[in-house]
């Protein structure tokens, strides 16, 4: 498969090719963008081994020692390795971690989940990934769980753990504050060199697995264990605080603040189609790196946590415009091209 430009791309998945049907043109950052992610990183890594501890601690006390890691590429990947070292450090538990596709409007791949289970018959599946936009993978997680047990009898916990959920869809969270999580500014470079997942008739059968194209080209700038390295040496600094919050915790709850926003946007910006709005730090730069954006909804110039994303409009020259947001950060409007 040969990658395509985001206009290309976007026309054809808004005349009805489902994205998962093509690959983006991976991103070349720029030298101040690079930059960016290397300060963010440095800025932020105790807070992300704060909320990855957190986030872990709870899929201990759901699962212990049978708890089987679920990332869900490839967002959640770097988050799926974090916990897993996580829990090895304080629990010397070797707990196995997989990334699966997932993709909206076609579910997870009944194989591998199959083949998941039966390697482990007696574990028990955690769902994982980086964060929740407006929670359309959540609904799309438990609408395969459903499925599995219709079709298969496989009942599985549909529950979704993430670093962060500023749209409150999440029973297992690190926080619901929408900062800046850094393995979304950089895509297959933090995140093993694959590609976003493909599910493709003609190249992929019903026998295999989803499929991933790997970025051999890009090895030499490679981040991925540099990235996850410098989150989980700090683990012990933040251990204390870990166990402080985890101190009266029983569990969370779903509270989906965040389609409050999704919805006053929807009506005050005319966009007839939800999927066109993608609020949250994490799904705004996705925007901005492999779809065509409208506009950039912010709420405020002076976030700290959204150097990368001015950085990206001012690059593209995306309109910025600042609003009243109260679950999210900010949001990305994708442009209609139907016409």
């Amino acid at each position: 498969m040969q990658e395509q430009g985001n206009e290309e791309r976007e026309k054809c998945i808004q005349n009805g090719m489902h994205y998962s049907e093509m690959i983006p043109i991976e991103y070349e950052p720029s030298k101040e963008y690079y930059d960016l992610f290397h300060s963010s990183l440095q800025e932020s890594k105790s807070k992300l081994a704060l909320y990855t501890g957190i986030m872990s601690e709870k899929i201990w006390k759901k699962y212990g020692e049978d708890t089987v890691l679920v990332s869900l590429a490839r967002a959640g990947s770097p988050i799926g390795v974090l916990a897993k070292r996580y829990l090895k450090e304080y629990y010397n538990a070797d707990i196995p971690h997989y990334s699966i596709s997932i993709i909206r409007d076609k579910g997870i791949y009944v194989n591998a989940i199959k083949y998941i289970l039966e390697k482990h018959p007696n574990g028990k599946i955690q769902f994982v990934d980086g964060w929740t936009g407006k929670g359309t993978i959540t609904n799309v997680l438990k609408e395969a769980c459903e499925f599995l047990k219709e079709s298969f009898n496989i009942e599985l916990d549909e529950s979704l753990a993430v670093i962060a959920d500023p749209a409150g869809f999440s029973s297992v969270y690190g926080t619901r504050e929408d900062f800046l999580i850094p393995s979304a500014c950089l895509n297959s470079i933090v995140s093993g060199l694959v590609s976003r997942t493909v599910l493709r008739s003609d190249i992929i059968s019903d026998t295999d697995f989803h499929g991933a194209k790997f970025y051999n080209n890009l090895i030499e700038k490679d981040l991925s264990n540099f990235y996850v390295d410098e989150i989980s040496n700090c683990f012990n600094s933040i251990k204390d605080e870990v166990d402080n919050n985890m101190k009266n915790w029983v569990k969370d709850e779903v509270n989906k603040i965040g389609s409050k926003d999704v919805e006053t946007i929807k009506d005050e910006y005319k966009v007839q189609d939800i999927n066109f709005i993608k609020p949250g730090i994490g799904e705004t730069t996705r925007v901005l790196l492999r779809r065509v954006p409208d506009k950039i909804l912010v709420d405020d110039l002076n976030n700290p946590n959204l150097k990368h994303i001015l950085v990206l409009a001012q690059e593209k020259n995306i309109e910025v415009e600042v609003v009243k947001l109260n679950a999210y950060s900010c949001c990305g409007i994708i442009k209609n091209m139907k016409d």
